[in-house]
């Protein structure tokens, strides 16, 4: 339902995720939902549009989710209160359609009305056997006016991370390197992708977890989770002491199957670390990448992957 040229509205924060495939999606109350439900409409402003271009290649140990969290950590968690962020650049077009989902999914984080990446061969493909109906791509006019453009070379990046309890309290890997946690969750919607499991994986093929650390993994779907057992990888992230568990949020809203006790340290894949995010107002959530999640979970403290991969 999710297609090029769509406006989609969601009773979730994280509906912009949906901006990875050309659709102009945002999150909205659940009393907007219910004025929805009842008429089919709903009143919204045209948003100022920025524009983010990404230029580069990921050095090792860099991925996706450093670069959004370096964007939110540079324009604050306000930076770009409902604008339409426009992901644009070498890079985007050489990501994937899961990794352009993480840019999207986390707009809502730099206060974005909805995050968009222009629809290209790779967007058609990924619909080819999803779209149910037809669709009409929509791209920035050549002369587009943009209210403020940001350009990103990320082969400047290092792995970055959030600190507690803002989403923008940005630091790099070295000065947190050391800082104790208890608790590692990898995946969610913004990074339960097969790329994640994959990374993963990787890093902690043959090795074990530090036994004081639970790291839990939670595909985003059943057709990834599908996809990780044959791939292997889901096996290996078990064999290094990881606990799998079913596909869906688990303890990101600090719901269920993982929610922190006081004092605990998490480092999460996830896209909030607001105070008591996780189930209690007395535990600390670092936001990572996968990459950064698993080297940690290794050693049982903020590790930088570079030196484990």
């Amino acid at each position: 339902f999710a297609l090029p040229g769509k406006l989609i509205l969601g009773s979730d924060s994280h509906t912009t995720m949906y901006g990875a495939l050309g659709a102009f999606s945002a999150g909205v109350g659940r009393t907007e939902m219910a004025a929805l439900y009842a008429t089919g409409e709903l009143w919204l402003k045209v948003p100022q549009s920025f524009k983010i271009v990404v230029n580069g290649k990921f050095p090792k140990g860099v991925s996706t989710k450093d670069l959004v969290l370096h964007i939110i950590g540079t324009i604050g968690a306000d930076g770009a209160l409902y604008k339409s962020v426009e992901f644009t650049g070498e890079t985007i077009s050489d990501m994937s359609i899961s990794d352009r989902m993480i840019l999207a999914n986390m707009a809502a984080e730099m206060g974005a009305k909805n995050g968009y990446i222009a629809p290209d061969e790779k967007t058609r493909e990924f619909l080819k056997d999803r779209a149910r109906e037809e669709y009409t791509e929509v791209f920035p006019d050549e002369d587009a006016h943009y209210e403020e453009v940001m350009h990103i070379d990320v082969s400047k990046l290092e792995p970055t991370l959030a600190k507690p309890h803002t989403v923008d309290n940005m630091a790099v890997i070295s000065e947190l390197k050391g800082t104790r946690i208890h608790q590692a969750l990898l995946g969610t919607c913004t990074n339960g992708r097969l790329e994640d499991f994959e990374a993963a994986a990787s890093i902690l093929k043959g090795k074990k977890i530090h036994p004081d650390v639970r790291m839990l993994v939670f595909p985003a779907s059943k057709e990834i989770m599908l996809k990780a057992m044959k791939l292997g990888y889901l096996e290996t992230l078990a064999e290094a002491g990881a606990v799998l568990m079913n596909p869906g949020c688990g303890p990101c809203l600090g719901a269920h199957e993982g929610i922190l006790a006081a004092d605990e340290v998490c480092i999460s894949t996830a896209n909030r670390n607001f105070k008591g995010r996780m189930g209690n107002k007395d535990a600390m959530v670092y936001l990572a990448s996968p990459e950064t999640a698993a080297a940690s979970a290794l050693k049982g403290e903020i590790a930088d992957p570079r030196e484990v991969m």
